[in-house]
């Protein structure tokens, strides 16, 4: 993890053991504290570790190492009102951004299934600014076990595709506020047929503008903040 806000997230989890380095013990004060109270070993950086270690432009000079936080065993949901399925997504950027939005957004769960980018890798990370440590994240299953799961828990499954019904209708006929298993596809060529056959509904976001089509992350915002909202009855 890097940076202050990835740190503070770490630093949070309690169920694994974190190494907090920072180039400034002076600056970064209250993360070292934090971290010693937690038992958490802290290791001093010089300038050129922290130039070997960054993957941004100016780096905070704050680090964690953290032991692996994605599993591949589904998990056994109590009555989940939202979950997230990603159908083979490959940016990484992308696949954290959609990972902070279910977090924002309440959900139990975030998979990522078989041919789905590395949840580890250094970009997603950061995208999820933290929320790999808020919620299960599942790696490596197929995409016909996941909606078997997502069923086995309860849940209705709507794949976010172009076509189908409208987001907006759904909304109207109050069957947003069931719990759901939102599906998503691919960044390049979305959801193929024999995929979206496993949906129970195939759902698009209505657009009035020019754009040809939301992005993925952008598209789950929208569909998980109209779910969540639904099924909170509108509730802040």
């Amino acid at each position: 993890m890097e940076g202050s806000q990835a740190v503070r997230e770490a630093l949070g989890w309690q169920g694994r053991m974190v190494l907090l380095a920072t180039s400034d013990p002076d600056r970064d004060e209250s993360f070292v504290r934090d971290a010693q109270e937690r038992g958490v070993r802290v290791a001093g950086l010089s300038p050129a570790d922290v130039s070997a270690l960054s993957e941004t432009v100016t780096s905070q000079g704050l680090f964690a190492v953290c032991s692996l936080v994605a599993g591949s065993e589904l998990p056994a949901l109590d009555a989940p009102e939202l979950v997230v399925i990603c159908a083979q997504v490959r940016d990484p950027g992308n696949a954290g951004t959609v990972i902070r939005c279910a977090d924002a957004f309440g959900a139990a769960a975030v998979v990522l299934t078989k041919g789905s980018v590395d949840p580890h890798n250094s970009k997603t990370v950061r995208a999820s600014v933290g929320s790999v440590f808020h919620l299960p994240v599942i790696t490596g299953v197929g995409l016909e076990e996941a909606v078997g799961w997502a069923r086995d828990c309860g849940l209705q499954v709507l794949a976010a595709d172009g076509g189908g019904h409208s987001l907006d209708e759904l909304a109207r006929q109050g069957r947003l506020s069931a719990p759901t298993a939102w599906l998503m596809g691919n960044e390049a060529w979305g959801l193929p047929e024999e995929q979206r056959a496993l949906a129970d509904e195939v759902v698009g976001v209505p657009m009035w503008g020019a754009a040809e089509s939301l992005n993925l992350s952008t598209a789950a915002a929208v569909c998980l903040y109209t779910t969540a909202s639904a099924q909170r009855g509108g509730e802040d």
